[in-house]
């Protein structure tokens, strides 16, 4: 049995880990105001992906491993941030062509993007092993305890994360038949990316 008495508390702290802006906010941002909703939808949908890995690996007992590596986990979130530069190099470069062609290169990826953003983030894996383990209140299985937690916090990424990324693809759907306002949300995007990628590179030089 899982003990339910232990989720207000614990939605509480999902709450004001998720409510501050941060990286994953930022990036839905990015990702809506590019590819609009559609896109914003896959893009947290394969976010959510890439957190069930990580909640699920916590479950199987793999979290301390890779605790005890900091070297693969910098390395993991180093791949992260050439990946987000990458990302910008695209969006650039996407900024300058037609929209129809636009449309045409980035259609059905945004799903795989975001799973990989996701990935190569390992500070989430890092926050399950924190958090987890403190609201295992009663409960007779602490695995299934923890599962329900990590499916909990997932699930409230995805809807609150993906509402923001739908919200700001209303912005690019208002203005996807204007080339110039077009252009200046994929530029917006790509600046977004550049500073994901800057903070992560910063956050590793610093530690």
């Amino acid at each position: 049995m899982v003990d339910l008495t232990v989720l207000p508390g614990y939605v509480a702290v999902i709450l004001l880990f998720l409510g501050p802006p941060g990286p994953d906010m930022a990036y839905m941002l990015a990702v809506g105001l590019e590819g609009g909703r559609r896109a914003a939808v896959k893009a947290i949908l394969g976010i959510g992906t890439g957190m069930s890995v990580y909640a699920a690996a916590v479950v199987a007992g793999l979290g301390e491993v890779a605790r005890s590596y900091p070297l693969a986990l910098d390395t993991l979130r180093i791949l992260g941030a050439a990946y987000l530069l990458w990302l910008a190099y695209v969006t650039m470069r996407h900024a300058r062509r037609a929209i129809s062609e636009n449309s045409e290169v980035t259609a059905g990826r945004w799903y795989l993007r975001g799973v990989f953003v996701s990935i190569t983030n390992p500070k989430i894996i890092l926050f399950f092993l924190a958090v987890l383990p403190q609201f295992i209140g009663s409960a007779d299985n602490p695995s299934s305890q923890m599962a329900m937690l990590g499916a909990i916090n997932v699930l409230m990424e995805v809807i609150l994360y993906g509402c923001i990324g739908v919200l700001a693809g209303f912005f690019h759907a208002r203005l996807v038949d204007s080339a110039k306002a077009t252009t200046v949300l994929n530029y917006v995007a790509c600046t977004v990316y550049v500073a994901l990628a800057g903070t992560i590179f910063g956050e590793i030089l610093l530690a």
